[in-house]
This record gives C-alpha cells, sequence and structure tokens, in this order.
C-alpha cells in the first residue's frame, strides 16, 4: 500500500475523510499534516499532483492541506485547481471555522475574496524590480486568512501582497 497523497510506501493507515466516511490511505506525515497543520513544506509539494487524483476523497484532502498551507505556490495551485460543487462542498465542510478577520480598503469598504480593487498609490514591489503604479486595477483578490491588513493579487503577471490602506475597491 501507499499512502495516497505523496505516494509514499512506510506506515500506511486508513483515514476517514470527514464528514463522509470515505477512507483513504496515509502515511505518517500526510496524517499529522492533517492533525497538526502541515509542517514540512517540502514534503507538500506531493499535493501538486494529488488535487488532479481521479479519487473524491483524495482531492478534498488536498485542497484542505493546500488551503492551511502558507506558501504563494500552494495559493497558487488553489487558484487553477477545480473540484466539483458537490466535492467542494465536502472539503469546505471538514475545515475549521477561522476566526472572522475583516479586511477593509482605505476607505473602510469591506472587501471579500473575488473582489478587485484599485491602487491609489505607486508601491515599489520589493524582489519583483517594478514598481506598481496608482490606478491599476487587481481583479480576483485573496484575502490573506489570519492579517487582516494583507491582500493578494497578480500585478504585471506577479503574485504580490498588497496592504489594504493602499487599494480601493471598484
Amino acid at each position: 500500500m501507499t499512502c495516497e497523497l505523496c505516494t509514499a510506501d512506510r506506515d500506511v493507515t486508513p483515514t476517514t475523510v470527514t464528514p463522509r466516511d470515505d477512507k483513504v490511505q496515509l502515511c505518517e506525515v500526510c496524517q499529522a499534516g492533517l492533525s497538526d497543520g502541515p509542517q514540512d513544506v517540502p514534503h507538500w509539494k506531493c499535493l501538486n499532483d494529488a488535487i488532479w487524483s481521479t479519487t473524491p476523497a483524495v482531492q478534498v484532502l488536498a485542497w484542505r492541506l493546500l488551503n492551511r498551507l502558507e506558501a504563494a505556490w500552494a495559493r497558487d495551485l488553489l487558484d487553477i485547481a477545480y473540484l466539483e460543487p458537490d466535492v467542494l462542498a465536502w472539503a469546505e465542510a471538514g475545515l475549521e471555522e477561522a476566526p472572522d478577520v475583516i479586511h477593509r480598503d482605505s476607505n473602510g469598504a469591506v472587501l471579500a475574496a473575488g473582489d478587485t480593487v484599485v491602487l491609489i498609490k505607486d508601491l515599489p514591489v520589493k524582489g519583483a524590480g517594478f514598481t506598481a503604479k496608482r490606478g491599476t486595477a487587481v481583479r480576483n483578490i485573496s484575502l490573506v486568512q489570519d492579517n487582516e491588513t494583507h491582500i493578494e493579487g497578480r500585478v504585471e503577471g506577479q503574485r504580490i501582497v498588497i496592504l489594504t490602506q493602499f487599494v480601493k475597491k471598484s
């Protein structure tokens, strides 16, 4: 038997994917990631393949783990991954409720994932070598779960973190 997420063949045991009774074979590292949160980021690159599995229970676990990872590649993968509506509902049903963090723009308007915002100031982008110009529309933003002052979006093809104080909702 091999782990259905990372294909490891050591210490594999069946794990129930709640709230349904479907079982998936997982190694100790993947089980620990589900219970304690994913720690070893290089190990979780296996989710690049697991999210595309033909087994809905494996897709659910991969989606849940990707949502808990802080890495930009995980968010990018979630942006392109597609789950059938019933599988997505199953995956969301098993997530723990996060504390309510409300993201607000510079005018106090509440921001939601998928909104479009406009930059109100030229922003130098560290590490990317360009300046995001005032008036640039950033479409389909993502909210940083644990920080109400940060959002993420693509500017000039780069995924960047933007402070909410420098945007207005459009």
